[in-house]
């Protein structure tokens, strides 16, 4: 991945507690986001909690997880990975909550948590020089790191639920708009017409609409235009798969 600054520090020689950004970790990306639409609307909607607790709940587990995987010495694929599911939740919340709650809609929404993202990315590379995130193994830039994947993934909620409610398009068509983006970012990589890390921060915010969208593809009710699985069942589906990936990506891993 190309870096902002050009000179290598010692850092890079020590092991990084982000997972390697492969093709599993994209697929395993977007299952994250699907979990943690139809995870946060099962506590939200499904169990009737509302927003603020539901947010209340996610966010306390989120801050659980990111303690744990912040003082964690060494990368663990779980931990990771519940991380950004937590993540994904605790953003669904926190998107909801400022449209239907707090009533700012979701252009708003997404205006405020854009400007939170590039302030994160402005802090992270005034003091780096840097926004790579191969490695991250310090704890002041995986903070930084977490800070910022809290905002892409409540920013793509938004931008999913925008094109959705705002747009009047169907979560299939939402799906296809996110997917064009994420097409787009791929021939851009192929390329190198842009810079990398760029292309990974926009894959990063808009593969989270891509699974929000599918996520509400999954759960929503047949009239709405969904498959009407429900909120629990397309939870445990996405949180079997992960597990299956996880596990053979690590046995990959040790083989090599």
């Amino acid at each position: 991945m190309d870096n902002f600054s050009a000179s290598p520090t010692n850092n890079a020689l020590q092991p990084s507690k982000i997972a390697e950004v492969t093709a599993i970790f994209w697929i395993l990306k977007i299952i994250a986001t699907t979990l943690g639409e139809s995870a946060g609307d099962l506590i939200s909607q499904t169990l009737n909690l509302g927003y603020v607790a539901g947010l209340a709940i996610t966010g306390a587990a989120l801050a659980v997880l990111l303690a744990a995987q912040i003082r964690a010495k060494a990368f663990h694929p779980l931990l990771f990975w519940a991380a950004v599911v937590g993540t994904t939740t605790a953003g669904t919340e926190i998107s909801d909550l400022m449209d239907r709650t707090l009533g700012l809609g979701y252009v708003w929404g997404s205006v405020i948590l854009t400007a939170g993202l590039l302030a994160t990315l402005l802090v992270w590379y005034l003091r780096d020089g840097t926004l790579r995130v191969d490695p991250i193994n310090r704890r002041d830039a995986e903070v930084t790191f977490w800070i910022a994947v809290l905002f892409s993934n409540s920013l793509g909620t938004a931008f999913g639920d925008f094109l959705v409610d705002n747009l009047g398009l169907g979560y299939m068509q939402g799906a296809l708009v996110c997917t064009a983006v994420i097409a787009a970012v791929l021939v851009l990589h192929r390329t190198r017409a842009v810079n990398a890390i760029a292309l990974f921060w926009i894959a990063f915010i808009f593969t989270r609409p891509f699974g929000a969208t599918f996520g509400d593809l999954l759960t929503k009710p047949l009239a709405s235009g969904g498959l009407d699985l429900g909120t629990l069942h397309a939870s445990l589906v996405c949180a079997a798969l992960m597990l299956g990936i996880i596990f053979m990506g690590h046995r990959r891993a040790i083989a090599r």
